[in-house]
């Protein structure tokens, strides 16, 4: 009874032993997935959905034909769509494959536009010359092609006299009318009026822009030539005078002959 009792606590302790070292190491889940295509050997399906190297349907082959097909003509089996059941493998050339798409992953990037946000900070009673120098600023940063975020700060007193700030984003907006345009109009954030400008897109907005901005003290000026050409009635009226007046000498000689 004894041994039975001994025999079975040496089986326990062994057990508990075992299962510590069980804990004790790392567990082994394998590499990191690999997300590179399968090529060639690297294919381990019985069958896969094949397509020629001129993008004729095969169909549903064995993967040692679909390899063998791919070494008489001296290209590469490539997995395109390994999700498929079958999965779908093409013979192309690898390489040339992998230096097309590599190239149009550049042109992608490439293409893409990475819009940048500035912002610039004023205060709502800025002296003229800090103001041109902000605004110098605003114009080099949508001159670059970024937007600008232009942030006014009231403190104190400054904060019920939003006005301020309105008039002053008003200001800043035409005088780079011809480099961008106000993509968020003036809002108030808390102690803070916010107003964001973006760039114009492409050159002939720009010029348009430009036209625009240009014309603008054109128009204005155009009623000065009525203001001119308004006194031209008044000098017309000293004319019909004379001869208005010219009309009662017949009756002042009529008159003389009963004296």
């Amino acid at each position: 009874m004894l041994e039975k009792y001994q025999r079975g606590a040496f089986v326990l302790k062994l057990g508990l032993q075992l299962l510590l070292a069980v804990v004790d190491e790392p567990l082994d889940l394998g590499g990191p997935i690999s997300t590179e295509t399968r090529i060639n050997d690297r294919i381990r399906v019985p069958e896969v959905r094949l397509i020629g190297p001129g993008g004729e349907q095969v169909g549903i082959v064995r993967v040692e034909d679909a390899l063998r097909v791919a070494l008489e003509a001296d290209l590469d089996l490539v997995e395109v769509a390994p999700d498929a059941r079958p999965p779908v493998c093409k013979i192309m050339d690898y390489g040339k494959f992998k230096y097309e798409t590599a190239q149009k992953a550049r042109e992608s990037r490439k293409n893409q536009v990475q819009t940048v946000i500035k912002e610039q900070k004023l205060r709502p009673k800025i002296d003229d010359h800090d103001y041109e120098t902000k605004k110098r600023n605003v114009v080099r940063f949508l001159d670059a092609g970024s937007k600008v975020k232009v942030t006014i700060m009231f403190r104190g007193r400054e904060q019920s006299r939003p006005e301020l700030g309105f008039r002053l984003l008003q200001r800043l907006a035409s005088d780079v009318a011809d480099l961008g345009f106000v993509e968020t109009s003036a809002k108030q954030d808390g102690r803070n009026m916010t107003m964001v400008l973006a760039p114009h897109k492409g050159a002939k907005t720009r010029v348009k822009a430009q036209n625009d901005a240009s014309s603008t003290p054109q128009r204005s000026s155009a009623p000065a030539p009525d203001a001119g050409s308004a006194p031209a009635p008044e000098a017309a009226a000293p004319v019909e005078a004379p001869a208005a007046e010219a009309a009662p000498a017949p009756a002042a000689q009529a008159a003389t002959p009963p004296q």
